[in-house]
């Protein structure tokens, strides 16, 4: 989270983070890089040939080692809830950052399970839902930082301005049916300083509201995480600012939520009794070194099992895009090797990085292509570069997350022209407001009373796409726990193998702007001279003397089993 009024971190740093991804956090030394790097070569047909390939796999990390687990397999749908969907006219807040209606509720959440379901996630995550409490001539500002949700007032109960328990309960409970796990957002580390004690136990936070001590708020903070999961059967938490929290602290309330986890069930779309997953991710916006020290901790005295992966979502920003700051020359449009850095050396081997696009702190990657002069809404490469960026997210080997919109190339008309000034906050287009823009749900109004959401025909391909995507990481364990190989990068191309067990994956991104013919050498992919089937098309590629001809189409990827 990170607002006019609060910084998470110096803006300056915020935007230097990237100078991270290119090496100084930790990437860019990619154990699988080859040792002896490939030197292809360019025949008069203009053909790549790929003669060799990495010596060994990347298992480094938790979700890089074949097995499936239900954590490296999430395909979370984040929702900003003051800015998503509008379905209880006695529950707004008409107010906050960004230019969304601030209306949003729990019961719009409700109305747009289908969709989102039909998206290909298998999770949700709400931003903060619990109750901000309004202090006695507070201004316009206070209000619109309530409405985040990101300094609340009492944790034990759901803010009116967002809806009832009741309707926190059944919104979990109509998520499970669907097969969606629930994830809210936990917020362990600052307060609003007219914070509420816990009801039951009369538990407060100790220190200061922001941020507050450990290890004098553990125990208020583990009632509050394992609260929340025996009232409504929640799956876990996202962790904001997790940097406020000790690592010992965060190694105990982890504890904590797998042992409340345990102590209750609920019957999945399966019909099957499970228990909550007990996820927890961690938000540390820093490099991939920071993010080990902040929120992994070590081998021996691990602190959280997952934090969002910020290297790597610059990475992938700078290679389709711009990231947010377009002031260096390595801001925008960086060659594809770059994709490398998504996974750094840093993290230890418990880890299990949440790649995303966006998310409510960051500019769309719609907006960020405009930003970069590289592609507009009208363009086909606007739409294709969207497709190579969930590409690469699907091939991830872990859990990732969509921020609400981008699975339909969501953007805000013109933001790219305007120039933050002391105005933007007031304006909605501040780069770490600029997201939190009203949702589209197809078939659901975005307001009480409001026209039906109705995509057009770039949004329904964009969101089948999507959805096609996230379904190969169902039916393809390589995709989301194989362990990769890097075959080849270069300027515009980039090519990984994924293996879990008899599941083999050929992963092929083509970012240039035309046509790309590839000769591959069988050795490359140890030998195998089986048929390369197109797991996004019904077509096949066979060997001819040991080598796969594959044609790879300008701004788009291809995913080969074999």
């Amino acid at each position: 989270m990170r607002s006019t009024l609060f910084k998470q971190i110096p803006i300056a740093v915020a935007l230097s983070l990237a100078l991270g991804a290119c090496g100084g956090g930790g990437g860019g030394s990619d154990t699988t890089t080859p040792t002896t790097p490939t030197t292809p070569t360019t025949p008069t047909d203009g053909a790549i040939t790929i003669s060799a390939a990495a010596a060994s796999a990347d298992s480094r990390l938790a979700c890089f080692k074949g097995t499936a687990s239900a954590e490296c397999g999430l395909r979370v749908y984040q929702i900003m809830v003051e800015s998503f969907v509008d379905g209880d006219s006695s529950a707004d807040y008409n107010a906050g950052y960004g230019s969304s209606h601030h209306k949003g509720d729990l019961q719009g959440i409700i109305n747009s399970l289908d969709y989102i379901k039909s998206t290909g996630s298998n999770a949700i995550w709400l931003t903060p839902i619990f109750e901000s409490i309004p202090k006695a001539g507070q201004d316009i500002w206070a209000t619109r930082l309530d409405a985040t949700g990101y300094f609340t007032s009492n944790y034990f109960k759901v803010d009116p301005k967002f809806g009832t328990l009741d309707q926190a309960k059944t919104l979990v409970a109509e998520a499970h049916k669907r097969g969606l796990y629930v994830f809210f957002d936990g917020v362990f580390g600052h307060h609003k300083d007219n914070v509420v004690a816990s009801p039951v136990t009369g538990n407060r936070p100790s220190g200061s509201a922001n941020p507050v001590s450990y290890p004098g708020s553990y125990d208020f903070y583990a009632e509050v995480a394992t609260y929340w999961i025996k009232e409504l059967k929640i799956d876990g938490w996202r962790l904001d600012q997790a940097y406020q929290v000790p690592v010992d602290q965060w190694a105990k309330l982890r504890a904590a939520v797998q042992q409340a986890s345990a102590g209750v069930s609920y019957t999945n779309a399966s019909g099957a009794t499970v228990n909550p997953l007990g996820y927890m991710v961690g938000e540390i916006w820093d490099s991939a070194d920071a993010i080990t020290r902040s929120g992994y901790g070590t081998a021996t005295q691990p602190g959280l099992l997952s934090n969002f992966n910020f290297p790597g979502r610059y990475a992938l920003v700078k290679t389709l895009a711009t990231q947010e700051d377009t002031s260096q020359s390595w801001a925008k449009l960086q060659p594809a090797t770059t994709l490398r850095d998504a996974f750094p050396a840093a993290y230890p081997a418990h880890a299990m990085p949440n790649l995303m696009l966006t998310n409510h702190d960051l500019v769309r990657f719609g907006d960020l292509l405009q930003r970069g002069g590289i592609a507009q809404p009208s363009d086909d490469a606007y739409w294709n570069r969207h497709k190579l960026a969930f590409s690469f997210m699907a091939a991830y080997s872990g859990p990732i997350t969509l921020y609400y919109g981008d699975e339909i190339g969501q953007e805000v008309a013109g933001f790219a022209a305007k120039q933050p000034d002391s105005t933007c906050a007031a304006m909605g287009l501040c780069d770490d407001h600029v997201s939190r823009d009203s949702a589209v749900i197809d078939g659901v109004a975005t307001t009480v009373g409001g026209s039906v959401g109705a995509l057009n025909a770039r949004q329904s391909d964009l969101k089948s796409y999507v959805s096609k995507l996230w379904a190969l990481r169902d039916s393809n364990p390589a995709l989301a726990f194989g362990s990769r190989t890097h075959i080849y990068a270069d300027s515009t191309l980039y090519v990984d193998r994924k293996d879990a067990g008899a599941n083999r994956v050929l992963v092929i991104l083509n970012t240039g702007s035309s046509e790309a013919t590839i000769k591959l050498d069988s050795k490359a992919i140890s030998g195998v001279t089986t048929d390369l089937s197109d797991l996004l098309a019904s077509s096949t590629i066979s060997a001819a003397d040991g080598i796969y001809t594959i044609k790879v189409p300008a701004l788009s990827a291809r995913f080969l089993k074999f």
